[in-house]
């Protein structure tokens, strides 16, 4: 397992952009694919985006394809989600993950970050 600490959230307008950090423990990152979900209240985590070990592969879910941007470090360890075009539906706490699959489950991931609240306001 990895140790992730996320980090960038905070409270926006409708339009505005952010961008979320999560540093990974471990010399060890590079084996594994990220993924960043997203929880509201009252709601079940969902699915977010997706990177596989290189960064050469991603996956968006259709509600944020065209707006989020996944990116990773292997370097340094870090991985990113840049946010524009925010809007009040994306309000919610955000979670990195780790994985050693290509996965969109919840479910499948081993290792869970603290998560970082976004709040976008209208």
């Amino acid at each position: 397992q990895v140790q992730l600490v996320e980090s960038g959230g905070g409270l926006v307008q409708a339009g505005g952009s952010l961008r979320l950090s999560c540093a990974a423990s471990g010399r060890t990152f590079s084996h594994y694919c990220m993924g960043w979900f997203r929880q509201a209240p009252g709601k079940e985590r969902e699915f977010v985006a997706l990177i596989n070990k290189s960064g050469s592969s991603t996956y968006y879910a259709a509600s944020v394809k065209g707006r989020f941007t996944i990116s990773r470090d292997n370097a340094k360890n870090m991985v990113y989600l840049q946010m524009n075009s925010l809007k009040p539906e994306d309000t919610a706490v955000y979670y990195c993950a780790a994985d050693l699959q290509y996965t969109v489950v919840p479910g499948d991931y081993d290792s869970w970050g603290q998560g970082t609240q976004v709040t976008v306001s209208s």
